[in-house]
C-alpha cells in the first residue's frame, strides 16, 4: 500500500519551514517505514491567504504500510507534528493512500494553486473520500495545504522533490554520473534535450521536479555550464 503523509502550516517566521519538520518525520519513522520521498508543494499566494513566508505545504511518501498499522502511524505523524510544530502555528495533518485519492482531491490541490478555499471545503472532500485529516492547534488552518499536497503528490506532475535517495549530500556542483547515482535518473535541458555528461551547478542540493511520478532535473546551459533550473 502506498501512502501519501502531507503536513502545512507548522512554521513561524523565526522557526525552522514545514520542510524541515517533514524531514525530521521521515528520521523519526524511517526505520520502522519505507518511506522514499519528500515534496514541495506551491500553494496560492494571495494577501486573504495567512503563510508564513512561501505557502507551501510538504507530501511524505510512504510505501508498504500494512493495513493493520495504519492507524499507529497517523497517531504517530500527528504526535511529532503537534510537539515540534511552531507555537502559534496552525497545523493540519492529512494522510491517504492512493486508493482514496480521487479525483475531487486532485482538483482541489491544483484549486489551491490558483485560488482561496475553506477548511469546510477541505474537510467535506475529506470526509466523502475517507481520508484522515486534522488540524492540530490554531486556526487549523493547515488543513487546506495538507489535503491539497496529498492530491497534488498523487497527480504524479507537481512540486519538487526535498528528499529522495542521497540528493542532499550533494553540495553546490556534482557531475551527472553522482546526480545519478544519489537518485535522479533522468537530467534534461528546458528545451528537452538529454543531458548525459558534465558537471551541473546547483543551489544547496539539486532538487528535481515531480514529473509523471519520478525525479526529473531541468537544467539550462550558461556559459558552458549546466544550472539547475528550479521551478515550484
Amino acid at each position: 500500500m502506498t501512502l501519501y503523509i502531507s503536513i502545512d502550516d507548522t512554521d513561524m517566521p523565526d522557526s525552522p519551514g514545514t520542510g524541515r519538520l517533514a524531514r525530521q518525520i521521515v528520521e523519526q519513522l524511517g526505520k520502522k517505514y519505507k518511506i522514499t520521498a519528500i515534496t514541495r508543494h506551491q500553494l496560492f499566494v494571495h494577501p486573504d491567504i495567512p503563510y508564513t513566508s512561501h505557502n507551501s505545504a510538504a507530501a511524505i511518501s510512504i510505501h508498504d504500510v500494512p493495513e493493520d498499522t495504519l492507524e499507529n502511524l497517523f497517531e504517530e505523524v500527528t504526535f511529532i507534528v503537534k510537539s515540534e510544530a511552531a507555537k502559534g502555528s496552525d497545523p493540519g495533518v492529512c494522510m491517504a493512500h492512493v486508493s482514496q485519492i480521487n479525483p475531487a482531491v486532485v482538483l482541489f490541490g491544483k484549486d489551491a494553486k490558483s485560488m482561496i478555499l475553506t477548511q469546510e471545503q477541505a474537510l467535506s472532500i475529506a470526509e466523502y473520500s475517507n481520508i484522515r485529516l486534522v488540524g492540530l492547534d490554531g486556526t487549523k488552518g493547515g488543513i487546506i495545504g495538507a489535503l491539497a499536497a496529498v492530491g497534488l503528490a498523487a497527480s504524479g506532475s507537481d512540486g519538487r522533490y526535498i528528499h529522495i535517495g542521497t540528493i542532499r549530500n550533494l553540495h553546490g556542483e556534482a557531475e551527472i554520473s553522482d546526480i545519478k547515482a544519489a537518485g535522479i535518473p533522468d537530467i534534461i535541458s528546458v528545451d528537452g534535450k538529454p543531458v548525459q555528461s558534465g558537471k551541473i551547478l546547483f543551489r544547496k542540493f539539486p532538487q528535481p521536479v515531480r514529473i509523471q511520478g519520478s525525479p526529473v532535473l531541468l537544467v539550462r546551459e550558461n556559459e558552458g555550464s549546466w544550472i539547475v533550473e528550479r521551478r515550484d
